[in-house]
């Protein structure tokens, strides 16, 4: 069974570690702000200008001038930093992102990602994603494996524009957890119920299944 939006952040909050600095993308990603392991001092950055992104706001508590980068209504936990977004640009740009989790249309065996525009779709802006996989080494995609239609995400070579070249190491679907290296993606993660044979289906670009690949375990 894939795992849904909630699973995949949960799992990729899993990957915090204490005193990160951790920079959330738009969709997924978001959600991964309301699963960081309890007791683990970590300083979630928007890219518009806060740093110290608590969960989403509960019913009635939310405050409309505090939004992230998706312009989605965020809290701020105690300790919170807000500042220009130029600022939030410069702590992006200069390397000071420990971990970036971002959402994607296509992966390649290269670590190539694209994730900003499909062709003749209107394209409301390019946002941070650009920066984002220029200035952080660990980085984080998570995405669906295949299109509506069974069309793999995980290709050979992408087909979209590039947001990024060859900076990309890790991708979380939600029927997998794989790794990128020497041109292929390595299966480390299956999701629970999920066959190792659908993955191999379902994934375009070249993939290396170890003898064993082991069930993601949630709560």
């Amino acid at each position: 069974m894939a795992l849904s939006r909630e699973q995949m952040a949960q799992r990729v909050a899993r990957e915090m570690q204490d005193g990160f600095y951790v920079n959330l993308g738009i969709g997924i990603p978001t959600l991964v702000a309301n699963y960081i392991p309890e007791g683990m001092e970590v300083m979630l950055q928007s890219e518009n200008g806060l740093l110290g992104m608590g969960a989403f706001p509960r019913v009635g508590e939310a405050d409309a001038d505090m939004i992230n980068a998706g312009k989605q209504t965020v809290t701020a936990r105690t300790g919170a930093s807000i500042f220009s977004s130029a600022e939030s640009f410069a702590m992006i740009r200069g390397g000071h992102i420990d971990l970036t989790v971002l959402g994607a249309f296509e992966v390649d065996v290269h670590g190539n990602i694209a994730s900003w525009m499909i062709p003749g779709k209107m394209v409301k802006g390019m946002g941070g994603a650009m920066d984002l996989v220029a200035g952080a080494d660990n980085i984080i995609v998570t995405m669906t494996h295949a299109s509506k239609d069974g069309e793999s995400k995980l290709l050979s070579r992408c087909s979209l524009p590039l947001t990024g070249a060859g900076c990309i190491k890790r991708v979380l679907t939600d029927l997998a957890y794989l790794e990128i290296d020497n041109g292929a993606f390595i299966l480390k993660e299956r999701a629970p119920g999920v066959s190792v044979d659908e993955i191999i289906r379902k994934t375009a670009g070249k993939l290396i299944v170890p003898d064993h690949v082991p069930e993601m375990q949630f709560a």
